[in-house]
């Protein structure tokens, strides 16, 4: 992975930090307790242009605190009636040291009706955590990224990330169909022509 691109992730989780438009625990943690559930309610991803921004931050005083977040986002259909049908995510976070701030253990997509469409990968872990993720195929419809972790130290703690969709690539059959119409034409057009001057 290049150095820019954790760089800006860094840069991007700072920021979120500071953000007050992502919601805030909702629910506090008790030192030590592994079975306290803390995040946020689920939030939309605005996109534009096909790409948004998520995250989340903690309050200090949640170490051994689970979170779970869910950040919706739906897939629209073009005005063929084609989807958008493909999605890119990444998540980060960074900590002081691998014992405080929170550890992601998982990111998912699932669809309207709670099936996942899509596992995450980790590419990172420890005093920066980095997360990607794939989906493909996604028809027009709801969709929500869960990202899931835990809180390993009393400090307080963010996480943030980007999402992007793309328009889907024509299968190689619509060019070689496109191809063919263009060259009808060209031959209707031709035959036009050699029947006007004939």
């Amino acid at each position: 992975m290049k150095k820019s691109l954790i760089a800006a992730l860094v840069f991007a989780t700072a920021s979120l930090a500071g953000s007050a438009a992502f919601a805030q625990t909702t629910g506090g943690g008790t030192t030590g307790s592994s079975s306290t559930v803390v995040g946020n309610t689920p939030q939309t991803i605005t996109l534009t242009n096909g790409a948004g921004f998520f995250g989340d931050t903690f309050a200090a005083n949640n170490l051994g605190a689970t979170f779970s977040d869910k950040f919706n986002f739906s897939v629209a259909s073009t005005g063929t009636g084609a989807a958008m049908n493909s999605m890119d995510a990444i998540i980060s976070s960074i900590s002081s040291s691998a014992n405080t701030g929170l550890a992601i253990t998982g990111l998912s997509v699932y669809n309207s009706a709670g099936t996942v469409v899509s596992q995450g990968k980790m590419l990172q872990s420890g005093v920066v955590d980095v997360w990607t993720i794939h989906g493909d195929n996604l028809t027009a419809g709801n969709y929500y990224l869960q990202v899931s972790g835990n809180l390993v130290g009393n400090a307080a703690a963010a996480f943030g990330g980007a999402v992007s969709m793309a328009a889907p690539v024509p299968e190689p059959e619509t060019y070689g169909m496109m191809l063919a119409g263009l060259g009808v034409l060209g031959f209707l057009a031709r035959r036009r022509k050699a029947a006007k001057q004939a």
